[in-house]
């Protein structure tokens, strides 16, 4: 079944309203389960220390996750949108 492209732009939308840390954790409690949530705070570790340059042998160690896990994040970094880059710089400079 495929979703229609509204339903993105209604999410997109309300990714745009949190006007709050604690308005984020409440949605994200409530929208993901704990295991989503888990995966989604574990990738924003794995972006974040290879924006750092830390290497993707060291990251699988220090986070205790899989290489290929690494290796997603850092094609993210790469071939993605460019908004990890976008908001790591945001948060961090």
């Amino acid at each position: 079944m495929s979703v229609p492209q509204q339903h993105y732009k209604d999410l997109y939308q309300l990714m745009a309203a949190i006007s709050s840390e604690s308005e984020a954790k409440k949605l994200l409690e409530d929208m993901l389960t704990p295991q989503e949530l888990d995966s989604l705070a574990e990738r924003w570790q794995i972006v974040q220390e290879l924006e750092k340059g830390t290497s993707q042998r060291d990251i699988s160690k220090k986070l205790g996750v899989s290489i290929s896990k690494v290796t997603r994040g850092s094609r993210v970094m790469q071939y993605g949108t460019g908004a990890v880059k976008t908001l790591l710089n945001r948060l961090y400079t």
